[in-house]
This record gives structure tokens, C-alpha cells and sequence, in this order.
């Protein structure tokens, strides 16, 4: 999945959980601005109200 930020950061990964505040814990999580890739993370922890919106992908 992919999630956006209101900062127009983007971090791409597999989601390992959520919680009723869209508060997120993202796995082999990368970082990107735009297009260019910006680091690697193994887990990655996304406050809710941040999440300006999420997207599901095929292939990651």
C-alpha cells in the first residue's frame, strides 16, 4: 500500500496494522517525495492525522 501524507511525503510498504485513529505500522516501509526515493525502513509507525490519503497496490 501506499500512503500519503499532508506533507506530500510517501511511504510505500505493507501495512502490519491499524487502529481506530487510521494510526498505521507499515513493514519494509520506503520513503519517497514525488518520484524519488528518498530511504529504506524496515517498520515504519504513521500517526492517523497526518494521512492525507491511502492507496492500494497490485505490486510493491
Amino acid at each position: 500500500m501506499a500512503v500519503r501524507l499532508k506533507s506530500e511525503i510517501e511511504y510505500r510498504g505493507r501495512m502490519s496494522n491499524v487502529d481506530t485513529y487510521m494510526n498505521l505500522i507499515l513493514i519494509d516501509a520506503e520513503e519517497f517525495n514525488r518520484q524519488d526515493l528518498l530511504a529504506n525502513y524496515g517498520k515504519v509507525v504513521i500517526r492517523g492525522n497526518n494521512v492525507l490519503f491511502i492507496r492500494l497496490e497490485k505490486d510493491l
